[in-house]
């Protein structure tokens, strides 16, 4: 009876030390099914997303310095994750400050304003932000054909100026997945703004 009781404490706060932490490598998707609105007004799910090789996720926002840094990128890493069959998605986890910059309306202007060319979603009550335990915008989350996540963290080494860019860890990432073989560097730190959860 005692070590019944231990092993389940055990697995409770194994459990909850998962929940409250960043999504670890080889997790599946969290939340694959749950819609999400669209800039194009339609209603998208991670699954609806997910390619045969793939699925890149992008927590990002419209209002934090990092994020616009990275702006000239995000088109190119839309492309190069569609020509290798990996499904492509930016999240808008910015709960707290809607009214400040982050609505969909804003969201809408904001991608016109960069050209973008890829999906671009609100995540209410930024549920799938808390499920991933993501905590930056950018913050990047790539997954291989099976569901599994292979690589997380930062876009590459410079968001202020692209022409020193010397690790390009998302780019290499997404190649690798496309051609089926192993990521070097499979985990980085994510470099951004905290993402403005809603206040408890």
């Amino acid at each position: 009876m005692l070590n019944t009781l231990k092993k389940s404490t055990i697995f409770a706060l194994l459990l909850s030390f998962t929940i409250a932490g960043e999504l670890s490598l080889g997790s599946s998707i969290p939340l694959g099914d749950v819609k999400m609105k669209d800039i194009s007004g339609k209603t998208v799910s991670l699954n609806d997303v997910k390619m045969k090789n793939g699925l890149l996720v992008n927590f990002s926002c419209n209002t934090c310095p990092w994020v616009v840094a990275w702006q000239d990128r995000y088109n190119t890493l839309a492309e190069a994750s569609n020509k290798n069959g990996i499904g492509f998605i930016t999240i808008n986890p910015n709960t707290r400050i809607r009214d400040r910059g982050e609505s969909l309306d804003d969201m809408r202007d904001f991608a016109k304003k960069y050209g973008h060319d890829f999906l671009y979603t609100l995540d209410k009550g930024a549920e799938l932000a808390t499920a991933f335990g993501a905590t930056k915008t950018p913050h990047i989350y790539l997954f291989d054909g099976s569901g599994k996540l292979v690589y997380r963290g930062a876009i590459d080494d410079n968001a202020r100026k692209p022409k020193k860019v010397k690790e390009t860890y998302l780019m290499d990432a997404i190649a690798a997945v496309g051609q089926g073989k192993s990521i070097k560097v499979a985990e980085t730190k994510a470099l951004g703004c905290g993402i403005k959860f809603a206040k408890k």
